[in-house]
């Protein structure tokens, strides 16, 4: 378990250092010149999905309740943070991108107050395995609020 986390791990850390302004790898329903948006809208069985470049599926955790993050430890080896993104697709706000700074220092991406991240069970693009987890995971929709809580 311990070299599949690292695996895993490792992967988050490249997909957060593809997230700058040179992403022009994926397809996706924004761009923003030329490129890739670094955060889009993706269609899911949950509707119109929050993503990011890669179609990989973002999430909010209840209890940062839009502002800090409280997702550390061994929270955040299951959810890893996702890092500052730059420009949003169509249909998204870019008055709602934004970032905060984590304890540990690091920037991590916000939308509509939101801390996001990703889950270590989505095995690639367009996978919504954490929707639900524990009633405090969930995927955003292109306003910032969670689907499917309540």
């Amino acid at each position: 378990m311990g070299k599949r986390l690292l695996a895993v791990l490792f992967a988050a850390a490249l997909i957060a250092a593809g997230c700058g302004d040179d992403n022009d790898s994926a397809d996706g329903d924004g761009s923003n010149g030329g490129g890739a948006a670094d955060l889009q809208l993706s269609t899911s069985d949950l509707g119109e999905i929050l993503v990011d470049a890669d179609g990989n599926t973002l999430y909010l955790f209840v209890p940062d309740n839009q502002g800090d993050s409280t997702c550390y430890d061994g929270c955040e080896a299951n959810w890893p943070i996702v890092a500052e993104l730059s420009s949003v697709g169509d249909g998204l706000d870019d008055g709602l991108l934004g970032a905060i700074e984590r304890t540990t220092g690091d920037t991590q991406a916000s939308y509509n107050g939101w801390p996001l991240y990703y889950f270590i069970n989505d095995a690639g693009a367009g996978d919504t395995n954490g929707q639900g987890v524990n009633d405090v995971w969930f995927v955003l929709d292109a306003d910032g609020n969670a689907v499917g809580a309540g």
